[in-house]
């Protein structure tokens, strides 16, 4: 789907095939990247955005993450998505929020899982327990609502925290 349609934009062609049949995975396929867009096409029930320029490398990795049921977004648009969240979470203040981003500590913990980094590794690394390893993994899988580490290494690259 894209954004500008003639007739119907995208956005409302979105919502209406949603209230025909909830089950259906919408995909939009764009060249607008910023914050206020992306936004709406989330608000509008979209499961997947992709920049036009990305369409030749991502557009079949899209289609296959939607066909099973997971959402997919490009780095670019992650980045967009993610600078939009913590603007918010920074405007909010730190109110003891249990989800959102990452923690710093998070992060570095979810760069050596990624490296193949054990546990054991990753306690001595950062200089502390085996036991609070396992506890900020299981932290990180739960608020990213992960069920593996290929999950977790794909949400690492789109967003950033490490590179390919």
């Amino acid at each position: 789907m894209d954004i500008s349609m003639p007739d119907m934009n995208g956005l409302e062609a979105t919502r209406e095939i949603l209230k025909i049949n909830p089950a259906t995975e919408v995909l939009i396929l764009s060249i607008h990247e910023s914050e206020h867009v992306v936004h709406d096409v989330l608000a509008a029930g979209a499961r997947g955005y992709i920049l036009k320029r990305d369409a030749g490398d991502d557009l079949i990795a899209a289609l296959q993450a939607l066909r099973q049921h997971e959402v997919f977004f490009t780095s670019k648009v992650s980045a967009v998505v993610l600078r939009g969240y913590l603007g918010r979470a920074d405007a909010e203040g730190a109110e003891g929020r249990t989800s959102g981003p990452l923690s710093p500590r998070e992060s570095e913990v979810v760069k050596l899982v990624v490296e193949s980094k054990s546990n054991k590794e990753v306690a001595n690394i950062l200089s502390i327990s085996v036991k609070t390893v396992e506890s900020h993994r299981a932290h990180i899988m739960d608020k990213l609502g992960l069920h593996s580490v290929t999950e977790l290494v794909r949400y690492a690259i789109r967003n950033n925290i490490v590179e390919c």
